[in-house]
This record gives structure tokens, sequence and C-alpha cells, in this order.
């Protein structure tokens, strides 16, 4: 009986030692144990929201800030030296093409043309005379082309003379309006002295410019409108566009003409001119969207097909009420809406979807 009882004590002594060696065993066999557990577990995906954006057509429109010009604006300036005898024209008055403006006293213009009218008579007298003679063969050629050039010189003085008494007149050189009159009766002007400026508003331009970004996209004979500071809006056209841009600003002067028969608007108002593109694929975001890369530039970020975080620069295209439209993105992408800012490019996450935004 007794040695049964010391077998039977032995063999739960062995048996008990055999469960507790799982618990005490290798503390480094424990750890690894531990180890291979936790990575088996797989890091739980970071969940974002996304909403799928469809790109839409949009016209671009370009606003540039400008100012109306005049489409000519000459300076007269005096041609020949006097006195001013009389003016014909107030400041601000219409004038016609060729319309006397003011005039230059002729003074004894008139009498040495008189002169030389006189002159030119007795040159040509002579010159006929010598002519029948040498033909008669009683004067030599020389004689001849001695009376002829004096015959010449007698005919250069007149015209000369009437060129200059014309030149006493200054007159219009289109229809426009007389915008400053600078002489006075009784003046006395040298020649290139300042007399008038005359301006020509109708057609109108409207003047800009535009950046070089933008400066492709318009072309001449484009439709245009300009708004006035005063609330007035006027159709017109592109006329020209710069080839070469301002050296200072990077920028490309546009005109845009404007008909302006009644000469209502003047020239120098301020002025935005809106200009028509051709029509582009945009996507209407949420300005909160908007992100940037470690490269600084401004950007979404979304969802790839492995759902996996990209990121896509865009190019803003115009702010409306509710959102803004954007340029740069493929036609259909999966947009993240919540939760941008806490994942990276190249993670992978988990989505919910997010309710559409409405374009306005």
């Amino acid at each position: 009986m007794k040695s049964s009882y010391f077998i039977a004590g032995g063999v739960a002594a062995v048996a008990v030692a055999w469960i507790l060696s799982g618990q005490v065993g290798d503390p480094e066999r424990r750890a690894h144990a531990n180890d291979t557990t936790a990575a088996a577990a797989p890091e739980p995906l970071k969940r974002v929201r996304v909403r799928e954006s469809v790109a839409q057509p949009q016209n671009q429109e370009i606003i540039i800030r400008g100012r109306t010009e005049a489409s000519r604006s000459v300076g007269l300036r005096a041609e020949t030296a006097g006195r001013i005898g009389k003016v014909m024209v107030e400041d601000g008055k219409r004038v016609s093409e060729g319309a006397p403006l003011a005039r230059i006293d002729p003074a004894e213009r008139t009498a040495a043309l008189t002169e030389t009218e006189a002159l030119l008579r007795q040159r040509r007298i002579e010159f006929n005379a010598a002519k029948a003679l040498s033909a008669k063969g009683y004067r030599s050629d020389t004689k001849l082309a001695e009376s002829a050039a004096q015959l010449d010189a007698a005919r250069a003085r007149v015209s000369q003379m009437k060129t200059d008494i014309d030149r006493t007149t200054i007159r219009a050189p289109f229809n426009g309006i007389l915008e400053k009159r600078l002489v006075e009766v009784g003046a006395y002007v040298k020649v290139g002295d300042d007399i008038a400026r005359v301006v020509d508003l109708d057609p109108i331009y409207v003047v800009g410019a535009v950046s070089e970004r933008e400066v492709s996209d318009l072309k001449v004979g484009t439709e245009a409108v300009a708004s006035l500071i005063d609330g007035r809006r006027l159709t017109g056209r592109i006329r020209f566009i710069a080839a070469v841009a301002d050296a200072a600003t990077r920028t490309f002067r546009v005109e845009v003409e404007i008909p302006n028969a009644d000469g209502r608007v003047r020239d120098g108002v301020t002025s935005q001119i809106h200009l028509k593109s051709p029509e582009v694929r945009a996507h209407f975001l949420s300005p909160a969207l908007l992100t940037l890369d470690a490269a600084g530039r401004l950007g979404i970020k979304a969802v790839d097909e492995t759902d996996h975080v990209v990121f896509h620069p865009i190019r803003i295209l115009a702010d409306k009420p509710g959102g803004i439209w954007v340029l740069g993105l493929p036609d259909r992408l999966k947009v993240i809406t919540v939760g941008q800012e806490f994942v990276r490019v190249g993670q992978k996450i988990a989505t919910a979807p997010d309710r559409p935004e409405s374009a306005s």
C-alpha cells in the first residue's frame, strides 16, 4: 500500500512540473512568442470619407482690370513760325477732318507770294524767248539751259511759299474732338510748338494686360464685355494682342474695340474686361479640401483604384458661391473629403462615402 502511494505521488509531481514548465520557461522564448503574436495582428487601416467627383464643361472667364483709351490721339504742332491770328474751335468741340482749328497770321507771306509769282511769269517769258532764239541758231544751248533752270527755280519758290502759307492754318487730321487747344490769339509760335490735341473716340478701346498663362487662351476677334465703373456694360471684340510681353510686368497688352458713335464713353475710364476662353472640363470642390504637397504645390488628396492616397495638383478656374471650379484633375476621381490631413500619399486606407457638393 505504501509503495502505491509513493508511485502516485511521483506521477503527480511530474505532471505538475510539466504543466508549469510552459509558464516559467526560458524568458527569451516567451518574449519571442509574444512578438510573433503581435506581428500576426495587422495594424487597422485609417478610415476617411470620400466623394466621387465628375468633371463638367465650363467656359473659363478671364477678368482683366483696364481703362478706356481713345483709338487715335494726335498732338498738332506748328509747321511754320508766326503769331496766332485766329482760333476757330473751342476745347471739347467735335471737328471734322480738314476743319481749321487755328490760323497763324500770314503777315508778309501773301505779298511775298505775289512778288514771286510775278518773277515766275518773267522767267517763263524769258525761257520761251530763249527757246525761240535757240531754234533759229541765235542763242546757245548753254543760255537756253540757264533760262530753263531759272524758270524751274521760280516755280519751286512759288510752290514753297504756297505750302508755307497753307501751313499757317492748323487743321483737324481726322473726325474727332478737340481735346485741348494750347494757344490763344496773339501767341507767337515757333516750328514744333504744340498747338492742340485731337482725339478720336469712335471706336473706343478698352485696354488691359493678361498674364503669360492666360494669353495663349485668347485670339483676335473673340467677343468681350467691358464693365465700366459707372455700371455700363459694353460689348466689343478683341482687336489686338501683344506679341511681346512688358519687360517689367511680364504681361501682354490686350485691346478691345467697342463702337462709340455718340461719344458717351470717355478716354481714361476705369473698366473691367470679361473674356471667355475655350471650353474646359473642371471639378466643383469646396475650398476646405485644398492642401499643399511637400513641394508647396496646391492640390487635393484622392484615392486610387487600390485604395491608396494620391495627390493631384490643381489650378483654380473660378471662385463661386459655395465652392471653386478647379482644373488639372482626371475626369472622374474619388476625392478625400474628411481626414485628408491625417493620411499621407501612398498610404493604404479604408473609405466611406460622403455626400456630394452642389455646384452653383
